[in-house]
Protein backbone atom coordinates (compact mmCIF):
# COMPACT_ATOMS: atom_id res chain seq x y z
CA UNK A 1 0.00 0.00 0.00
CA UNK A 2 1.13 3.61 -0.84
CA UNK A 3 1.49 5.84 2.36
CA UNK A 4 -1.15 8.32 0.27
CA UNK A 5 -3.86 5.66 -0.40
CA UNK A 6 -3.55 4.53 2.90
CA UNK A 7 -6.98 4.74 5.08
CA UNK A 8 -7.83 5.05 8.62
CA UNK A 9 -10.67 4.84 9.85
CA UNK A 10 -12.28 4.87 6.46
CA UNK A 11 -9.93 8.30 5.95
CA UNK A 12 -6.97 8.86 3.35
CA UNK A 13 -4.11 9.71 5.48
CA UNK A 14 -3.28 12.45 3.40
CA UNK A 15 -6.80 14.27 4.07
CA UNK A 16 -5.75 13.62 7.61
CA UNK A 17 -2.69 15.39 7.21
CA UNK A 18 -4.24 17.97 5.44
CA UNK A 19 -7.43 18.42 8.00
CA UNK A 20 -4.52 18.85 10.58
CA UNK A 21 -2.22 21.57 8.55
CA UNK A 22 -5.51 23.31 7.87
CA UNK A 23 -5.90 23.45 12.15
CA UNK A 24 -2.75 24.44 12.56
CA UNK A 25 -3.27 27.48 9.93
CA UNK A 26 -6.79 28.23 11.22
CA UNK A 27 -4.87 28.50 14.80
CA UNK A 28 -1.90 30.21 13.81
CA UNK A 29 -4.22 32.75 12.48
CA UNK A 30 -6.52 33.23 15.30
CA UNK A 31 -3.47 33.69 17.55
CA UNK A 32 -2.12 36.60 15.33
CA UNK A 33 -5.25 38.74 14.87
CA UNK A 34 -5.84 37.98 18.72
CA UNK A 35 -1.84 39.18 18.65
CA UNK A 36 -2.47 42.29 16.57
CA UNK A 37 -5.82 43.39 18.33
CA UNK A 38 -4.00 43.46 21.55
CA UNK A 39 -0.94 45.70 19.98
CA UNK A 40 -3.78 48.07 18.37
CA UNK A 41 -5.35 48.33 21.88
CA UNK A 42 -1.99 49.54 22.97
CA UNK A 43 -1.12 51.41 20.49
CA UNK A 44 -4.72 53.50 20.99
CA UNK A 45 -3.87 54.08 24.49
CA UNK A 46 -0.21 55.47 24.01
CA UNK A 47 -2.11 58.08 21.41
CA UNK A 48 -4.32 58.63 24.12
CA UNK A 49 -1.85 59.60 26.38
CA UNK A 50 0.55 61.26 24.25
CA UNK A 51 -3.19 63.35 23.32
CA UNK A 52 -3.50 63.79 27.22
CA UNK A 53 0.49 65.26 27.29
CA UNK A 54 0.15 67.40 24.67
CA UNK A 55 -2.78 69.28 25.98
CA UNK A 56 -1.38 69.28 29.58
CA UNK A 57 1.62 71.27 27.84
CA UNK A 58 -0.35 73.46 26.11
CA UNK A 59 -2.21 74.39 29.30
CA UNK A 60 1.47 74.76 30.74
CA UNK A 61 2.60 77.10 28.01
CA UNK A 62 -0.76 79.14 28.92
CA UNK A 63 0.01 79.39 32.18
CA UNK A 64 3.68 80.24 31.46
CA UNK A 65 2.35 83.23 29.36
CA UNK A 66 0.15 83.92 32.29
CA UNK A 67 2.76 84.32 35.06
CA UNK A 68 5.16 86.45 32.21
CA UNK A 69 3.26 89.00 31.62
CA UNK A 70 5.22 92.32 32.17
CA UNK A 71 2.50 93.96 33.94
CA UNK A 72 1.59 91.43 36.38
CA UNK A 73 5.80 91.12 37.21
CA UNK A 74 5.46 94.65 37.77
CA UNK A 75 2.46 94.68 40.06
CA UNK A 76 4.28 92.01 42.14
CA UNK A 77 7.51 93.78 42.32
CA UNK A 78 6.03 96.81 43.90
CA UNK A 79 4.20 95.15 46.07
CA UNK A 80 6.12 92.31 47.15
CA UNK A 81 10.02 93.71 46.75
CA UNK A 82 9.25 97.55 47.17
CA UNK A 83 10.86 97.98 43.12
CA UNK A 84 9.63 100.45 40.88
CA UNK A 85 10.43 102.16 37.57
CA UNK A 86 14.01 103.71 37.56
CA UNK A 87 13.96 107.83 37.28
CA UNK A 88 15.98 109.84 35.03
CA UNK A 89 18.08 111.39 38.52
CA UNK A 90 19.22 107.36 38.79
CA UNK A 91 20.40 106.16 34.50
CA UNK A 92 23.79 106.15 34.12
CA UNK A 93 26.09 105.53 31.26
CA UNK A 94 27.72 102.26 30.19
CA UNK A 95 31.14 104.22 30.74
CA UNK A 96 30.32 105.53 34.52
CA UNK A 97 29.70 101.87 35.72
CA UNK A 98 32.73 100.30 37.88
CA UNK A 99 32.60 104.00 39.38
CA UNK A 100 29.13 103.49 40.50
CA UNK A 101 29.93 99.98 41.58
CA UNK A 102 32.74 101.65 44.06
CA UNK A 103 35.75 100.26 42.10
CA UNK A 104 36.90 102.11 39.64
CA UNK A 105 38.67 100.29 37.04
CA UNK A 106 42.57 101.25 36.23
CA UNK A 107 43.83 100.96 32.76
CA UNK A 108 47.35 99.52 32.11
CA UNK A 109 50.03 101.83 30.96
CA UNK A 110 52.02 99.24 29.43
CA UNK A 111 49.92 96.48 26.76
CA UNK A 112 50.28 93.30 28.11
CA UNK A 113 52.47 90.67 25.89
CA UNK A 114 51.29 87.71 25.74
CA UNK A 115 53.94 85.10 25.05
CA UNK A 116 53.15 81.89 22.48
CA UNK A 117 52.32 78.43 23.54
CA UNK A 118 54.97 76.58 23.02
CA UNK A 119 52.80 73.45 22.05
CA UNK A 120 51.33 75.15 19.72
CA UNK A 121 53.93 77.51 17.87
CA UNK A 122 56.28 73.81 17.70
CA UNK A 123 54.05 71.75 15.60
CA UNK A 124 55.04 71.02 12.56
CA UNK A 125 50.89 70.84 10.51
CA UNK A 126 50.38 74.26 12.18
CA UNK A 127 49.57 77.29 9.57
CA UNK A 128 51.83 79.92 9.62
CA UNK A 129 49.08 82.08 10.84
CA UNK A 130 48.91 80.03 13.90
CA UNK A 131 52.69 80.27 14.75
CA UNK A 132 52.75 83.69 15.23
CA UNK A 133 52.41 85.38 18.65
CA UNK A 134 49.03 87.69 18.80
CA UNK A 135 49.64 91.49 18.46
Amino acid sequence: MNLLTRRIRGFRLVDLIALGLLTALILGVYLAKTIAGRERAEIAQVERQIDMEKARIRLLQAEVSHLEQPARIERLSEAYLGLGPVTFKREITTDALPYAAGKPVVLPVKPVEVTPDPIRTFSPTAAPAAREAPR
